[in-house]
Protein backbone atom coordinates (compact mmCIF):
# COMPACT_ATOMS: atom_id res chain seq x y z
CA UNK A 1 0.00 0.00 0.00
CA UNK A 2 1.50 3.69 -0.62
CA UNK A 3 -0.34 6.84 1.03
CA UNK A 4 -0.54 10.03 -0.87
CA UNK A 5 2.62 11.79 -1.49
CA UNK A 6 4.45 8.56 -1.91
CA UNK A 7 7.05 8.45 -4.58
CA UNK A 8 6.79 5.58 -7.03
CA UNK A 9 8.28 4.49 -9.88
CA UNK A 10 5.75 5.96 -12.32
CA UNK A 11 7.06 9.31 -10.80
CA UNK A 12 10.20 8.91 -12.86
CA UNK A 13 11.06 9.09 -16.72
CA UNK A 14 13.95 7.78 -18.36
CA UNK A 15 16.30 11.04 -19.59
CA UNK A 16 18.39 10.77 -23.08
CA UNK A 17 21.67 11.98 -22.95
CA UNK A 18 23.79 12.58 -26.06
CA UNK A 19 26.96 11.47 -26.47
CA UNK A 20 28.98 12.91 -28.87
CA UNK A 21 29.94 10.04 -32.25
CA UNK A 22 33.71 10.27 -31.78
CA UNK A 23 34.27 10.66 -28.01
CA UNK A 24 36.70 8.50 -26.63
CA UNK A 25 37.19 8.02 -22.42
CA UNK A 26 40.83 9.43 -21.54
CA UNK A 27 44.04 7.44 -21.90
CA UNK A 28 44.94 7.91 -17.68
CA UNK A 29 47.70 4.82 -18.19
CA UNK A 30 50.46 7.52 -17.32
CA UNK A 31 48.68 9.53 -14.74
CA UNK A 32 49.40 8.16 -11.56
CA UNK A 33 47.08 10.31 -9.87
CA UNK A 34 43.79 9.12 -11.74
CA UNK A 35 45.07 5.19 -11.95
CA UNK A 36 45.27 5.30 -8.00
CA UNK A 37 42.82 7.60 -6.43
CA UNK A 38 40.79 5.44 -3.99
CA UNK A 39 36.71 5.87 -4.60
CA UNK A 40 34.22 5.25 -2.86
CA UNK A 41 30.75 2.87 -4.37
CA UNK A 42 29.74 4.53 -7.64
CA UNK A 43 25.79 5.26 -7.35
CA UNK A 44 25.64 2.82 -10.54
CA UNK A 45 26.96 -0.60 -8.33
CA UNK A 46 23.68 -2.22 -6.82
CA UNK A 47 24.65 -4.33 -3.17
CA UNK A 48 22.31 -6.85 -5.06
CA UNK A 49 24.78 -7.05 -7.77
CA UNK A 50 27.62 -8.07 -5.39
CA UNK A 51 28.34 -11.92 -5.66
CA UNK A 52 27.08 -14.19 -3.17
CA UNK A 53 28.82 -16.06 -0.16
CA UNK A 54 30.67 -19.07 -1.58
CA UNK A 55 28.00 -22.05 -0.91
CA UNK A 56 30.17 -24.46 -0.46
CA UNK A 57 31.82 -22.45 2.49
CA UNK A 58 28.62 -21.67 4.02
CA UNK A 59 27.63 -25.05 4.47
CA UNK A 60 30.82 -26.17 6.19
CA UNK A 61 30.61 -23.38 8.63
CA UNK A 62 27.14 -24.21 9.21
CA UNK A 63 28.21 -28.07 9.92
CA UNK A 64 31.21 -26.91 12.01
CA UNK A 65 28.85 -25.43 13.85
CA UNK A 66 26.17 -27.93 14.25
CA UNK A 67 28.88 -30.36 15.50
CA UNK A 68 29.83 -27.73 18.29
CA UNK A 69 26.76 -27.50 19.64
CA UNK A 70 26.62 -30.21 22.31
CA UNK A 71 23.28 -30.21 23.76
CA UNK A 72 19.52 -30.14 22.60
CA UNK A 73 19.05 -26.21 23.24
CA UNK A 74 21.81 -25.63 21.36
CA UNK A 75 21.01 -27.63 18.19
CA UNK A 76 17.25 -26.62 18.29
CA UNK A 77 18.50 -22.95 18.00
CA UNK A 78 20.77 -23.93 14.53
CA UNK A 79 17.78 -26.43 12.74
CA UNK A 80 14.92 -24.94 13.70
CA UNK A 81 12.71 -28.10 13.96
CA UNK A 82 9.26 -26.06 15.00
CA UNK A 83 7.79 -23.45 13.40
CA UNK A 84 8.10 -19.75 15.13
CA UNK A 85 6.09 -16.82 14.58
CA UNK A 86 6.86 -13.05 15.76
CA UNK A 87 3.84 -10.48 16.17
CA UNK A 88 3.49 -7.11 17.13
CA UNK A 89 0.90 -5.25 18.62
CA UNK A 90 1.15 -1.85 18.31
CA UNK A 91 -1.04 1.09 17.81
CA UNK A 92 -1.83 4.30 19.51
CA UNK A 93 -2.51 4.97 23.18
CA UNK A 94 -5.19 3.02 25.04
CA UNK A 95 -5.71 0.87 22.00
CA UNK A 96 -6.21 -2.15 24.15
CA UNK A 97 -2.52 -3.61 23.92
CA UNK A 98 -1.76 -5.02 27.28
CA UNK A 99 -5.40 -6.60 27.60
CA UNK A 100 -4.59 -8.20 24.24
CA UNK A 101 -1.28 -9.44 24.97
CA UNK A 102 -2.63 -11.04 27.87
CA UNK A 103 -5.73 -13.29 26.09
CA UNK A 104 -3.55 -13.49 23.22
CA UNK A 105 -1.19 -15.21 25.42
CA UNK A 106 -3.55 -17.55 27.12
CA UNK A 107 -5.23 -18.17 24.05
CA UNK A 108 -2.30 -19.93 22.61
CA UNK A 109 -0.51 -21.29 25.51
CA UNK A 110 -4.08 -23.23 26.10
CA UNK A 111 -3.29 -24.72 22.13
CA UNK A 112 0.13 -26.02 22.80
CA UNK A 113 2.19 -23.09 21.60
CA UNK A 114 5.06 -21.59 23.60
CA UNK A 115 4.20 -18.25 23.89
CA UNK A 116 6.87 -15.18 25.84
CA UNK A 117 6.11 -11.42 25.83
CA UNK A 118 8.61 -9.10 25.14
CA UNK A 119 7.50 -6.13 26.94
CA UNK A 120 7.42 -2.15 25.44
CA UNK A 121 11.22 -0.94 25.71
CA UNK A 122 10.48 2.54 26.36
CA UNK A 123 8.33 1.55 28.89
CA UNK A 124 11.04 -0.28 30.63
CA UNK A 125 13.18 2.74 30.63
CA UNK A 126 10.16 5.16 31.97
CA UNK A 127 9.13 2.58 35.22
CA UNK A 128 13.03 2.71 35.61
CA UNK A 129 13.77 6.36 36.78
CA UNK A 130 13.65 7.69 33.31
CA UNK A 131 11.76 11.02 33.33
CA UNK A 132 10.02 12.97 30.65
CA UNK A 133 11.87 16.15 32.20
CA UNK A 134 15.14 14.86 30.40
CA UNK A 135 14.03 15.40 27.02
CA UNK A 136 14.91 19.03 27.75
CA UNK A 137 18.66 18.40 26.85
CA UNK A 138 19.47 18.61 23.86
CA UNK A 139 19.71 15.89 21.81
CA UNK A 140 18.07 13.93 24.04
CA UNK A 141 15.62 12.32 22.02
CA UNK A 142 17.71 11.43 19.35
CA UNK A 143 19.27 9.16 22.32
CA UNK A 144 16.50 7.99 23.99
CA UNK A 145 15.08 6.88 20.55
CA UNK A 146 18.69 5.26 19.77
CA UNK A 147 18.46 3.22 23.13
CA UNK A 148 15.08 1.96 22.86
CA UNK A 149 15.56 0.83 19.40
CA UNK A 150 18.70 -1.14 20.68
CA UNK A 151 16.98 -2.52 23.81
CA UNK A 152 13.95 -4.02 22.00
CA UNK A 153 16.40 -5.67 19.21
CA UNK A 154 17.86 -7.31 21.68
CA UNK A 155 15.15 -8.13 24.20
CA UNK A 156 13.58 -9.43 20.77
CA UNK A 157 16.32 -11.33 19.44
CA UNK A 158 17.07 -13.15 23.07
CA UNK A 159 13.70 -14.41 23.71
CA UNK A 160 13.30 -15.61 20.02
CA UNK A 161 16.77 -17.63 20.81
CA UNK A 162 15.23 -18.71 23.97
CA UNK A 163 11.74 -20.31 21.84
CA UNK A 164 13.86 -21.74 19.59
CA UNK A 165 16.02 -23.40 22.02
CA UNK A 166 12.98 -25.28 23.34
CA UNK A 167 12.23 -26.78 19.69
CA UNK A 168 8.57 -26.85 19.68
CA UNK A 169 6.00 -24.49 18.04
CA UNK A 170 6.41 -21.14 19.57
CA UNK A 171 5.10 -17.27 19.35
CA UNK A 172 6.84 -14.23 20.12
CA UNK A 173 4.53 -11.29 21.18
CA UNK A 174 6.23 -8.31 20.86
CA UNK A 175 4.64 -5.05 22.66
CA UNK A 176 5.63 -2.71 19.87
CA UNK A 177 8.10 -3.38 17.62
CA UNK A 178 11.48 -1.78 16.24
CA UNK A 179 9.64 0.84 13.35
CA UNK A 180 7.24 2.56 16.52
CA UNK A 181 10.24 4.93 16.71
CA UNK A 182 9.14 6.68 13.37
CA UNK A 183 6.00 7.56 15.02
CA UNK A 184 7.71 9.87 17.56
CA UNK A 185 10.49 11.43 15.09
CA UNK A 186 10.83 13.51 11.92
CA UNK A 187 11.72 11.71 9.13
CA UNK A 188 14.78 13.87 9.25
CA UNK A 189 15.67 12.92 12.72
CA UNK A 190 14.13 8.73 11.68
CA UNK A 191 16.60 8.75 8.86
CA UNK A 192 19.56 9.67 10.99
CA UNK A 193 18.66 6.91 13.25
CA UNK A 194 18.61 4.51 10.62
CA UNK A 195 22.01 5.79 9.19
CA UNK A 196 23.77 5.72 12.78
CA UNK A 197 22.67 2.41 12.99
CA UNK A 198 24.02 1.03 9.73
CA UNK A 199 20.19 0.26 8.61
CA UNK A 200 20.04 0.70 4.56
CA UNK A 201 16.63 -0.36 3.97
CA UNK A 202 13.54 0.04 6.51
CA UNK A 203 12.43 -4.10 5.15
CA UNK A 204 14.98 -4.98 7.14
CA UNK A 205 12.87 -3.75 10.43
CA UNK A 206 9.62 -4.46 9.39
CA UNK A 207 8.73 -7.55 7.19
CA UNK A 208 12.29 -8.83 7.22
CA UNK A 209 11.43 -9.06 11.25
CA UNK A 210 7.73 -9.85 12.30
CA UNK A 211 5.42 -12.58 11.08
CA UNK A 212 2.94 -9.78 11.19
CA UNK A 213 1.41 -6.48 12.96
CA UNK A 214 -1.42 -6.21 14.37
CA UNK A 215 -2.14 -2.55 15.10
CA UNK A 216 -5.43 -1.46 17.93
CA UNK A 217 -6.95 1.63 17.06
CA UNK A 218 -6.63 3.94 20.45
CA UNK A 219 -9.52 4.12 21.79
CA UNK A 220 -10.08 8.17 21.35
CA UNK A 221 -10.88 7.34 17.53
CA UNK A 222 -13.73 5.94 17.34
CA UNK A 223 -14.63 4.94 21.84
CA UNK A 224 -13.88 8.21 22.74
CA UNK A 225 -15.66 7.68 26.26
CA UNK A 226 -13.69 4.89 26.84
CA UNK A 227 -10.17 6.82 26.53
CA UNK A 228 -8.38 7.24 29.66
CA UNK A 229 -4.98 7.51 31.26
CA UNK A 230 -4.95 6.17 34.64
CA UNK A 231 -4.53 2.60 33.61
CA UNK A 232 -1.04 3.08 32.52
CA UNK A 233 2.09 5.19 34.05
CA UNK A 234 3.74 5.95 30.43
CA UNK A 235 0.63 7.18 28.75
CA UNK A 236 0.75 11.16 28.79
CA UNK A 237 -1.39 11.95 25.87
CA UNK A 238 -4.47 14.31 25.06
CA UNK A 239 -7.20 12.41 23.01
CA UNK A 240 -6.25 14.58 19.81
CA UNK A 241 -2.72 13.73 20.86
CA UNK A 242 -3.43 9.96 20.81
CA UNK A 243 -5.04 10.26 17.26
CA UNK A 244 -2.41 11.52 16.04
CA UNK A 245 0.34 9.32 17.61
CA UNK A 246 -1.91 6.14 16.56
CA UNK A 247 -2.54 7.67 12.33
CA UNK A 248 1.64 8.21 12.53
CA UNK A 249 1.99 4.66 13.99
CA UNK A 250 0.17 3.19 11.43
CA UNK A 251 1.69 4.90 8.62
CA UNK A 252 5.24 3.61 10.00
CA UNK A 253 4.18 0.14 9.34
CA UNK A 254 2.30 0.38 5.77
CA UNK A 255 4.08 -2.24 3.68
CA UNK A 256 4.16 -4.82 5.46
CA UNK A 257 2.16 -7.28 3.79
CA UNK A 258 0.20 -8.43 7.18
CA UNK A 259 -0.78 -5.13 8.56
CA UNK A 260 -4.03 -6.00 10.14
CA UNK A 261 -5.64 -2.96 11.58
CA UNK A 262 -8.32 -3.49 14.44
CA UNK A 263 -10.56 -0.41 14.92
CA UNK A 264 -13.19 0.15 17.59
CA UNK A 265 -16.24 -0.50 15.24
CA UNK A 266 -17.67 -2.98 17.83
CA UNK A 267 -17.41 -3.54 21.94
CA UNK A 268 -13.99 -3.88 22.97
CA UNK A 269 -15.06 -7.81 23.39
CA UNK A 270 -15.46 -7.82 19.91
CA UNK A 271 -11.79 -6.06 18.97
CA UNK A 272 -10.47 -8.63 20.99
CA UNK A 273 -11.94 -11.44 19.53
CA UNK A 274 -11.31 -10.21 15.87
CA UNK A 275 -7.78 -10.15 16.89
CA UNK A 276 -7.62 -13.73 18.40
CA UNK A 277 -9.48 -15.19 14.98
CA UNK A 278 -6.34 -13.46 12.91
CA UNK A 279 -3.65 -14.26 15.48
CA UNK A 280 -5.24 -18.30 15.02
CA UNK A 281 -5.34 -18.29 11.22
CA UNK A 282 -1.69 -16.58 11.11
CA UNK A 283 -0.13 -19.85 13.25
CA UNK A 284 -2.66 -22.72 11.49
CA UNK A 285 -5.49 -22.66 13.91
CA UNK A 286 -8.85 -22.93 12.69
CA UNK A 287 -10.87 -19.98 13.73
CA UNK A 288 -14.52 -18.38 13.75
CA UNK A 289 -15.82 -21.54 15.84
CA UNK A 290 -18.84 -21.41 17.25
CA UNK A 291 -18.07 -21.40 20.80
CA UNK A 292 -20.66 -22.28 23.84
CA UNK A 293 -19.42 -22.33 27.71
CA UNK A 294 -21.18 -25.34 29.84
CA UNK A 295 -20.70 -25.60 33.83
CA UNK A 296 -20.87 -28.20 36.34
CA UNK A 297 -21.49 -28.37 40.17
CA UNK A 298 -19.85 -31.20 42.19
CA UNK A 299 -21.24 -32.43 44.82
CA UNK A 300 -17.20 -32.59 46.45
CA UNK A 301 -14.18 -30.76 46.45
CA UNK A 302 -11.99 -33.30 43.86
Amino acid sequence: MAEDGATTNDDYSPVEVEVPVNFEPADNSNNPAATTRPRGRDRSESVISEPDPDPLASEQAAAAELEAANTTAMRNVILRPAPFHKIVLTGGPCGGKTTALARLSSYLRERGFEVITCPEAYGILFLNGFEVTYFGTDGMGMVVQDTVMKLQESMEDGFEKVLRARGKPAVLLCDRGLMDGAAYMSSAEWDELLQRRGIKNVCELREGRYNAVFHLITAAEGADKFYTLENNEVRTETPEQARVVDAKTRAAWIGHPKLCVFDNSTNFEGKLQRLVDTAAQLVGLPAHLSRSTTKFLLKSRP
